[in-house]
C-alpha cells in the first residue's frame, strides 16, 4: 500500500479523516509515491488546541532552556541535512545540490534564533520620574500559524518556525500538500532535540486547512508565503479575524544590465538565477532589462550558456530538474505559446527537450524570449517556471521606469561596474531586496527578507530582526515602590518630575 503522510500533532503522527487525502508525486518520474492526509476543520482545531495547551508551559520556559533546544535542533539538522535534501528532491524535483543549498540557508536562520537570549533583551530606565522606574519586555504573541509554499519545503518553514518557537510561541505549520514530507522530518528533529510535545505541530491539506487556521480564534498570528492573490486573501481574511499577519506574495524580479557591465558575469547570473530550481523561486530572475547597446551580445551569451544545461532527474547530477506537477508544467508551457503568439522572439524553446530522466516526468526546458514588451503576459504574470524574458530599453532612466511600472517589488539586481550608478539604483528603486552584481539578493539570516508593493501584505518582513518583532508583543512596566512621603490623593494627570 502507498505510504500515508500523516499530520503531526502533540508529538505524534495522526491520520485524520481517511476520506480526505491527496497524491504526492515524484516529479522526475510522474509517479505517485505517497498519499498525504488532508486536514478537516476538526483536525486543525485539534492541532491548535495542542499548541495552546503547550503554550502555557513553553512561554514560561527559560531562555537558557529554549536556546539549548534550538542548539540541539541545529546540530541534528546539520547532521542530517543530506537526508532532508533527498526528501526535497524526491517530492519537489529540484536537483540535490539546490536542495542542499535550501537546507543550508534554512540552517542559518536556526543559528540566528539560537541567540534568542540577546535578541529578546528589553530596556530599563531608572528614575524615569522621581523614584519611578520603567522597563520594557518582549513577550510571545501565542499560537502562530505558518502556511508555507511548495518551492522551499524546508527553508521557508525555517524562516518562521525557529524564531517563533525561540520567542516562546507555539506553532501549527501547514506545508504545501505537493511536498509535505520535509515538514514531518523537521517535526521529528524538533522532538529529538527536546522540544516539548505540542510546541510544533503539522497539519497537511488544502484550502480547508488554510481557512481553518485563518479563522481560528486561538491563532494569534499568521505567517504566509505564496502567490500575490492568495497572500492578499490570507492577509485580508486573517486580519479580519483580528490576527497579526505577514503575507509574502509573488514577484517579477528584474535584472538590469548597464552598458558597462561585465557581460559574461551578467549572462552567468541570468542563467543561474533564471533557471535554478526550474524557475520555481520567488527570487528567480524572470526579466532581464538590457540597456542599449548590450542586448544582442547579452542574449547571445545567455543562449550559449543555456545550450550547455543538463536537464533531468535531480538525483543524477543534472543542472535543472522537472517542474513540481504536470498541471504546473502545462501552465508554464502555455505561457511559452502565449509569448510566441504575442510576437516575442523565441530564442530558446524549452518545449523541445532531451532529458536525462523518465519520459513521464514533468519536464519543460529553459526557455528564452527576446524583444519582450511590458504588455505581454510572459512579462506581466508571475510564470514561476524556467522562462526568461529580455526587454530592451534605451537608457538607465527607461529601465527604472520599467521596474516602477511593475506591480511587484520583491527582488531586483543591477549589473554594472559604475559605483555611482549602482548607488543611485539602490537609492531609487522601489523594491525590497536589491543586489549589485548579485542576481538573487536573499538577505542573510540576521537581516530580514521581504518585498514592497504587491509582494508583501503587512508591515513585517520574514526572519531576522523583523521576525523577532513579529512574534513578540512589547510590554512596558512602570514601577514605584511605596514611600510614605509620596502618599495622598491626587486626581491630576501624572507628570514626570
Amino acid at each position: 500500500m502507498t505510504e500515508l503522510i500523516r499530520h503531526w500533532i502533540a508529538g505524534g503522527a495522526q491520520q485524520g479523516d481517511p476520506q480526505r487525502t491527496g497524491d504526492v508525486f515524484d516529479p522526475a518520474t510522474g509517479q505517485v509515491t505517497k498519499q498525504v492526509a488532508f486536514a478537516t476543520e476538526s483536525d486543525v482545531d485539534t492541532a491548535v488546541t495542542a499548541a495552546a495547551e503547550a503554550l502555557t508551559t513553553w512561554r514560561r520556559t527559560s531562555l537558557a532552556r529554549r536556546s539549548a533546544v534550538l542548539f540541539a535542533f541545529r546540530e541534528l539538522l546539520n547532521q542530517r541535512k543530506s537526508e532532508l535534501a533527498e526528501i526535497i528532491t524526491a517530492e519537489h524535483g529540484k536537483v540535490l545540490s539546490d536542495a542542499a543549498g535550501e537546507v543550508q540557508r534554512g540552517l542559518e536562520n536556526v543559528e540566528y534564533a539560537c541567540g534568542i537570549p540577546a535578541l529578546l533583551q528589553g530596556g530599563f530606565s531608572e528614575n524615569a520620574s522621581t523614584r519611578v522606574d520603567v522597563h520594557s519586555v518582549r513577550q510571545p504573541v501565542g499560537v502562530v500559524g505558518v502556511i508555507s509554499p511548495f518551492n522551499f519545503p524546508a527553508m521557508v518553514p525555517l524562516w518562521f518556525v525557529p524564531n517563533a518557537i525561540a520567542c516562546g510561541n507555539t506553532v501549527v505549520l501547514k506545508p504545501s500538500e505537493k511536498d509535505p514530507s520535509a515538514a514531518v522530518f523537521l517535526a521529528r528533529l524538533w522532538q529529538e532535540a527536546g522540544l516539548p510535545d505540542g510546541v510544533f505541530n503539522v497539519v497537511h491539506g488544502d484550502k480547508v486547512a488554510v481557512d481553518a487556521l485563518l479563522a481560528h480564534p486561538t491563532v494569534r498570528a499568521v505567517s504566509f508565503v505564496g502567490s500575490t492573490p492568495v497572500a492578499r486573501y490570507v492577509y485580508e481574511t486573517a486580519t479580519g479575524h483580528g490576527k497579526r499577519v505577514q503575507a509574502l506574495g509573488g514577484a517579477k524580479n528584474h535584472m538590469v544590465v548597464l552598458p558597462d557591465a561585465d557581460l559574461d558575469l551578467a549572462a552567468d547570473a541570468a542563467v543561474s538565477a533564471g533557471f535554478g530550481s526550474a524557475g520555481e523561486r520567488c527570487m528567480a530572475v524572470s526579466a532581464v532589462v538590457a540597456v542599449d547597446p548590450v542586448g544582442d551580445e547579452l542574449v547571445a551569451k545567455i543562449a550559449e550558456r543555456m545550450a550547455k544545461l543538463h536537464v533531468g532527474d535531480g538525483r543524477r547530477g543534472c543542472d535543472m530538474g522537472p517542474l513540481v506537477t504536470a498541471a504546473h508544467r502545462d501552465r508554464v508551457s502555455s505561457y511559452v505559446d502565449a509569448g510566441v503568439n504575442a510576437g516575442a522572439k523565441l530564442v530558446v524553446d524549452g518545449r523541445d527537450l532531451q532529458v536525462d530522466g523518465q519520459p513521464n516526468g514533468f519536464w519543460l526546458g529553459p526557455t528564452l524570449f527576446d524583444h519582450v514588451s511590458t504588455d505581454m503576459s510572459i512579462y506581466t504574470d508571475e510564470i514561476f517556471g524556467p522562462v526568461l524574458s529580455v526587454l530592451r530599453v534605451p537608457s538607465y532612466d527607461a529601465a527604472i521606469e520599467v521596474l516602477h511600472g511593475n506591480p511587484y517589488g520583491n527582488g531586483t539586481a543591477i549589473f554594472t561596474q559604475n559605483g555611482g550608478a549602482a548607488r543611485r539604483f539602490c537609492e531609487e528603486v522601489e523594491v525590497g531586496m536589491v543586489g549589485v552584481n548579485v542576481p538573487i539578493p536573499v538577505p542573510v539570516s540576521y537581516y530580514s527578507f521581504g518585498g514592497w508593493k504587491d509582494s508583501l501584505f503587512g508591515d513585517a518582513h520574514a526572519y531576522g530582526p523583523d521576525g523577532i518583532r513579529f512574534y513578540t508583543r512589547t510590554k512596558v512596566v512602570t514601577t514605584r515602590w511605596p514611600d510614605p512621603s509620596q502618599g495622598g490623593v491626587n486626581l491630576g494627570f501624572p507628570q514626570n518630575t
